[in-house]
């Protein structure tokens, strides 16, 4: 394995994060122990959660992943060998069953103190806000268009000062983003700068083969204010196995159980696979491994988070932090991207 540390800290994470969105929907709790005891085996330290999971969020299965993780602390008595990362749901028509009360103080102290007590932890090392709470571009929309009836007002100094009392009171070490951009990542940066408050560390953030919007404003971002990616969903929900287009993807594959979640499988992405998928064959690697190879040797990520949903999944993506990819093949990638640039926002 190789780690990082999170940006501004002192904190050693490996530079694989393990996922767990679909533990408690396509993953059992006894699945989910597997894979969490073959990722601390493989050297991974780095656990990402959220209030959220699993995927597909419903009311019925609300916050079984971070159940699932508790109770696998207090069975193998692994909680400090474990960097633990989880998020407060912004709002939204799919976290409506949680609350409607975006990221206000009481919002923000209900959902750490739940969050504990289902980690069965006394403390959070990186708690994240899922999304903006304001009106932006995000999931598959590719441009901004401002929205007059936005009825969001500038909170970034009231949020910060809020976590910021959290952190003092130990149940929370480090503050993070998801699914933000440039320009509300800069303002929690600069408020944090003008008013010594909490820094945002990381932003987490879709970024794949098919998905590089990052590397546009946020990547300047991530190099010159020092705060890193964690990238998920590297694999584009299976679509970078190549096995949807073999034909292989079992029954349980997620975009067949899933087929809402498409984003992945248009028209141009699916050309784009296919390229891929000839590059990393003509170079003797699976489709995963040179997809995870990528994201893992991109200069502004810390962490790449992996998914599975069975253990040879997850030892083949664990095992993609020992791939480099020669310039040649990266040249091949970006002739992709050149001709057919981010299908999948």
């Amino acid at each position: 394995m190789k780690y990082t540390t999170l940006p501004n800290t002192d904190i050693k994470v490996s530079k694989i994060c393990l996922g767990t969105m679909t533990w408690g929907n396509q993953n059992t709790q006894e699945e989910g122990f597997a894979q969490m005891d073959l990722a601390i085996d493989k050297g991974v330290n780095f656990f990402d959660v959220a209030e959220l999971y699993p995927v597909p969020a419903t009311a019925e299965t609300y916050a079984e992943t971070e159940r699932i993780i508790g109770n696998w602390f207090t069975k193998t008595g692994n909680r400090d060998k474990v960097i633990l990362a989880t998020k407060i749901a912004g709002p939204g028509d799919y976290t409506a069953h949680i609350r409607t009360t975006g990221f206000s103080k009481a919002s923000l102290h209900e959902a750490v103190d739940n969050s504990l007590k289902r980690l069965q932890t006394d403390y959070i090392d990186l708690y994240q806000l899922h999304w903006p709470e304001r009106q932006t571009n995000t999931f598959g929309v590719r441009d901004y268009t401002h929205n007059p009836n936005d009825g969001w007002e500038d909170n970034f100094n009231e949020i910060l000062h809020n976590l910021d009392e959290i952190i003092k009171s130990g149940k929370i070490r480090q503050v993070g983003l998801s699914n933000e951009k440039a320009w509300g990542t800069m303002r929690y940066l600069e408020e944090s700068k003008h008013h010594n408050l909490p820094r945002m560390i990381t932003i987490q953030n879709a970024y794949s083969l098919l998905c590089r919007p990052f590397e546009g404003d946020l990547a300047e971002v991530a190099h010159r204010e020092n705060i890193g990616l964690l990238a998920y969903s590297p694999m584009a929900f299976g679509v970078l196995s190549g096995k949807y287009i073999k034909g292989t993807a079992a029954d349980n594959a997620r975009l067949k159980l899933f087929p809402r979640f498409a984003r992945y499988s248009g028209k141009q992405a699916t050309e784009a696979t296919k390229r891929y998928l000839k590059i990393a064959e003509d170079n003797g690697m699976t489709l995963a491994q040179m997809s995870l190879a990528f994201v893992n040797g991109r200069p502004f990520l810390t962490s790449n988070i992996i998914g599975a949903t069975n253990l040879e999944q997850l030892e083949e993506n664990i095992d993609s932090i020992n791939i480099s990819l020669s310039k040649e093949v990266l040249n091949e990638i970006n002739k992709v991207h050149s001709e057919i640039p981010n299908p999948a926002p």
